[in-house]
């Protein structure tokens, strides 16, 4: 009976990669998929506030939106004084 006890102690000594890759959290292939979550608190509030989970590259496609949103608006100058748009 100690042998097949010796023999699973073994195997399972044999291969301990296959254990630490097992217990391992995984990884986003690329950077750009890591999930990154922020904090927003509303105005007046220590806390009271909501949290928005969103990939790297979703985060960067949301300030280039914004960016271009305000360059757009701050570089507009119409003769006649009206909007922008």
């Amino acid at each position: 009976m100690a042998v097949p006890f010796l023999l699973l102690l073994a195997l399972a000594a044999a291969d301990p990669q296959t254990v630490a890759s097992a217990n391992a959290p995984e990884r986003a292939a690329d950077p750009r998929d890591k999930m990154i979550c922020k904090k927003f608190l509303e105005t007046g509030s220590l806390v009271k506030g909501y949290r928005v989970c969103k990939t790297k590259i979703e985060w960067e496609h949301d300030r280039d939106n914004i960016r271009a949103g305000f360059n757009s608006a701050a570089s507009c100058r119409r003769n006649d004084g009206g909007p922008c748009f």
